[in-house]
């Protein structure tokens, strides 16, 4: 909205210096900028309101039981992170950008999902929150949507169900029939994972953070027709105005960590997720870079690799010994490590590490070939 004010200013009147606002990296700024400051005008607000309601997080039976202590803690918070990013990407970006639109509609549609996954269990107290039929139909309903205007909008012809393929040069790998179910699966998958990673106090909020960092840096070069060209990627016009969208989650994610650091004042709950999981899958389908996401969200992938392990060998040693076995002393990976004894925050600080070598290692890649 601001954006378009100061084109029309610019158009009009062309003010000296105004012309700044037409840059890219300018709006990507004052979107990180605005997204955190909104973080610490709205956070407090927001966490008020959820005690006030006392919103609290139920006790998880299926968790470790020193974790029984963070019962009550205010949860929800994803309304934080949704709210202090969405609205920077509204003031600074253009919304006349299709990019921005997909990102947009899949971000708010699955936070929607989560909100109401949410609202079930913690006011409404259903066990259970939102069935897990609806909850995968919220998430079908997106990642078809999504793959329906790819293929057949104009301003994806000759690149909509085509992808880069780590590694290999000047070679393009192309989806063809498989393009929906690959699309559903990835929006399904990311979003579940990320909301299983969310188990310590900022985990799943720092991770995401780093990723949708470099994600943003990717749809930068991707939008960029030089450095694409240099790259050997496929140069995707408009790409790079979802730069803005993802500086401006990062400022969120990192406002966020503000509350939600340990000890965590408030979890983003399945309303943050669902989102920002469902929003790194559309990013990675949009910048086309759809075989990176395992090494760049090596850690959301790790997460759900040990629920299915453990899951899995657990019914198998069951049906053969009559006695099941585990992998893992606990899953998800994170509770593995808390049952070893290493401290929370530690954990936490040691998965940001590793989400930021595995970026490190995505971004090479374009090299790398």
């Amino acid at each position: 909205m601001l954006y378009f004010l100061a084109e029309y200013i610019n158009d009009k009147f062309s003010p000296p210096g105004f012309n700044i606002f037409r840059y890219l990296t300018f709006r990507s700024a004052l979107a990180a900028i605005t997204a955190l400051i909104f973080t610490f005008i709205v956070g407090p607000k927001i966490l008020n309101y959820l005690k006030k309601k006392q919103i609290g997080e139920a006790k998880k039976e299926d968790g470790p039981n020193f974790h029984w202590s963070k019962a009550g803690t205010p949860t929800m918070g994803g309304l934080i992170i949704l709210a202090s990013g969405i609205i920077p990407v509204l003031l600074w970006g253009d919304l006349r950008n299709i990019y921005i639109l997909l990102i947009l509609f899949a971000t708010i549609t699955l936070g929607a999902v989560g909100l109401l996954d949410d609202y079930l269990k913690v006011v409404k107290k259903y066990k259970k929150g939102l069935l897990a039929k609806y909850k995968l139909m919220g998430q079908v309903t997106v990642g078809m949507t999504i793959g329906a205007v790819i293929y057949f909008a104009p301003q994806f012809e000759g690149i909509n169900t085509i992808t880069t393929i780590p590694f290999l040069k000047n070679i393009q790998f192309d989806f063809s029939l498989f393009y929906f179910p690959i699309i559903v699966f990835i929006i399904t998958a990311t979003s579940n994972a990320v909301n299983l990673t969310d188990g310590l106090d900022g985990l799943a909020t720092g991770t995401v953070g780093i990723v949708i960092f470099t994600l943003g840096i990717i749809a930068y070069i991707s939008g960029n027709i030089e450095l694409s060209r240099y790259l050997n990627i496929i140069y995707l016009k408009g790409n790079g105005e979802l730069v803005i969208f993802c500086t401006a989650f990062t400022g969120a994610a990192l406002g966020f960590l503000w509350f939600n650091s340990y000890p965590a004042q408030v979890f983003m709950g399945d309303t943050g997720s669902l989102a920002l999981g469902g929003a790194v899958g559309t990013l990675c389908i949009l910048v086309k870079k759809e075989f990176l996401l395992p090494l760049l969200g090596g850690i959301f992938f790790a997460e759900t690799i040990s629920v299915i392990l453990q899951r899995y060998y657990f019914k198998y040693t069951k049906k053969k010994y009559g006695e099941g076995r585990r992998i893992f002393r606990m899953a998800p990976l994170h509770h593995h490590f808390e049952m070893m004894g290493i401290s929370e925050p530690k954990i936490v600080l040691r998965f940001y590490i590793v989400a930021i070598l595995l970026a490190i290692m995505t971004l090479a890649t374009f090299k790398v070939r």
